[in-house]
């Protein structure tokens, strides 16, 4: 666990269920998409639950109010012979944003790296997405993979 200031980083609860969902839904409209309620069930389940396969939640919470969001996994790679961490969700409220609680929370996923012992921590964004963008450089180092997936 993490604390500054009035500013906690824990791992998410069962109790932040709510919290979670208004955040996770807020992230998912920034990225104009969204899920259905039995995505937001097993994200929710699996966030909480102890496979160490799943993905791991932590929330940022200010004077009580959970204001941010991470999620992220560790995965196997073939070119390491340890695992590598996934960065998938980032997300803090508007009304905190530029108040380091984004910074906060990707420390908190290289601390978790770190203890895990994998060497490697990544994500993806937008390239349009400028405010992220802003952090993500002061944070980390931009690489020139592009991505593609498999048409809808």
């Amino acid at each position: 666990m993490t604390s500054t200031a009035s500013v906690t980083i824990r791992p998410l609860e069962a109790k932040d269920e709510a919290a979670w969902r208004a955040l996770w839904t807020a992230y998912l409209e920034f990225y104009k998409s969204s899920v259905p309620e039995a995505v937001y069930a097993s994200t929710f389940t699996r966030l909480l639950g102890d496979d160490a396969q799943d993905f791991h939640g932590m929330v940022a919470e200010q004077d009580g109010v959970v204001v941010g969001l991470v999620h992220y996994l560790f995965h196997r790679h073939c070119w390491r012979v340890e695992s590598v961490c996934y960065l998938q969700d980032l997300y803090a409220d508007p009304a905190v944003r530029g108040t380091g609680i984004g910074r906060k929370l990707i420390e908190t996923v290289y601390g978790a790296a770190d203890q895990a012992g994998a060497p490697a921590v990544y994500w993806l964004t937008q390239e349009d997405n400028a405010a992220g963008r802003q952090l993500y450089d002061r944070v980390g180092q931009q690489t020139n993979f592009i991505k593609y997936q498999r048409p809808a």
